[in-house]
């Protein structure tokens, strides 16, 4: 699992293979219990993580002056995120000191040898991870922290008066889409983490024989999309696309996710009363956002960085992570009721949220996202063979 982390994923990063990586917790010292003096801790975000975290962080802040005098945020593209590390590693001038990103940015990283390993015996948090995010650090190895976790999709969202009997198998799904050219949509799999799911979900719904390969065990899955792509009209770039799509009828179903489907409702960029579905065989594909640590930072402020990942790691922290839904659950350790979120994520989740999402977590498996190079592999078939053509710029 750990060589699957490694394997490139984000465009323009090298070769694949397994990271040499540093042979101690850090290659700047030995990393002392405090930070000497307060530091300036220096936090970028790559996967809209902040929107879940930066709470958690101020919190730690605001009770620690004695380790972190301020904290700068910066956001990027996951893509950047190689360049950007790489070119402040060569100038041995790294300023980045907390990245938080998803499998992505953590898998180009990873191969390219610019995260520190990370000493998990200071943060005792990571012992009480929920099943489906132990499975998701797994993927990190040494060189990440899980911090939010939600099983994710895929799901089918629609409109209820605009589809009173919406499809329950993939088969139905495919009748649906043929009857009513254009209503069926979902964004483009490398764009959208809906269309990701939706992508590494289908070969569990359709018993295909090996869904972790799509090169070798998904012939069901490359018949079915060909198929499907018959009768979907064009593929959006953003998954928020399809959400407005959806809002002003120019699609009728969706692929979406649990926090695709809660927070875009909070926001009002969805009806209220949109719904969603399963299908037959249904299978959660996970995901999951990682803190990382770029190598060259310095011992101090990993100190800091440290006790700050074990303080985001407390259920206190974690509850927080509900948020408005947008990466519902949210939280990646165990004993962390809604009960516990601030008021505000507790109004908008007892408005907007579901309660069936419960059983449907408890009752279906749970499944790790295809490791990076075969995700980078599903991507390129999928805009050769499937939607390229058909991707709104």
């Amino acid at each position: 699992m750990v060589l699957a982390a490694v394997l490139l994923l984000a465009a323009g990063a090298g070769a694949c293979g397994a990271p040499e990586g540093p042979k101690t917790p850090t290659d700047t010292g030995p990393v002392p219990a405090k930070p000497g003096k307060a530091i300036t801790l220096n936090v970028l975000d790559v996967a809209g993580n902040l929107q879940l975290t930066q709470g958690m962080i101020d919190d730690f802040v605001a009770k620690n002056k004695d380790q972190v005098e301020r904290v700068t945020y910066s956001k990027a593209t996951a893509p950047e995120l190689v360049g950007k590390i790489k070119a402040q590693q060569n100038a041995n001038r790294v300023d980045i000191d907390l990245v938080l990103t998803g499998v992505d940015g953590l898998a180009a990283g990873v191969d390219q040898s610019l995260w520190t390993a990370v000493d998990k015996s200071r943060l005792t948090g990571m012992s009480d991870y929920l099943p489906g995010a132990a499975e998701m650090q797994k993927l990190a190895g040494d060189f990440g922290v899980t911090i939010t976790y939600y099983p994710s999709g895929p799901l089918i969202e629609y409109l209820p008066v605009k589809v009173p009997s919406p499809p329950k198998s993939a088969e139905e799904l495919l009748a649906y889409a043929k009857a009513n050219p254009g209503a069926v949509q979902y964004a483009r799999p490398s764009n959208s983490g809906p269309g990701r799911t939706f992508l590494m979900g289908l070969p569990y719904l359709l018993g295909d024989s090996d869904p972790k390969d799509p090169v070798n065990g998904w012939a069901k899955t490359w018949a079915y999309l060909a198929e499907l792509n018959k009768y979907v009209t064009l593929y959006p770039s953003s998954t928020s696309e399809t959400m407005k799509n959806l809002a002003n009828g120019s699609a009728k179903i969706i692929a979406s996710t649990t926090g695709w489907d809660i927070n875009p409702r909070v926001l009002g960029t969805v009806p209220k009363e949109a719904q969603v579905g399963t299908l037959q065989g249904f299978h959660w594909v996970t995901d999951a956002h990682y803190a990382v640590i770029p190598r060259g930072v310095p011992a101090d402020k990993q100190a800091a960085v440290l006790n700050l990942l074990a303080h985001m790691l407390t259920p206190e922290q974690q509850a927080k992570a509900y948020d408005k839904g947008y990466f519902y659950p949210g939280p990646a350790i165990k004993d962390v009721p809604l009960s516990m979120a601030p008021s505000d994520s507790q109004q908008a989740l007892a408005e907007f949220g579901r309660p069936e999402y419960e059983k449907l977590i408890a009752d279906n498996p749970l499944e790790v996202p295809l490791d990076a190079k075969s995700l980078v592999a599903a991507f390129d078939r999928w805009d050769r063979e499937i939607g390229g053509a058909k991707v709104k710029k």
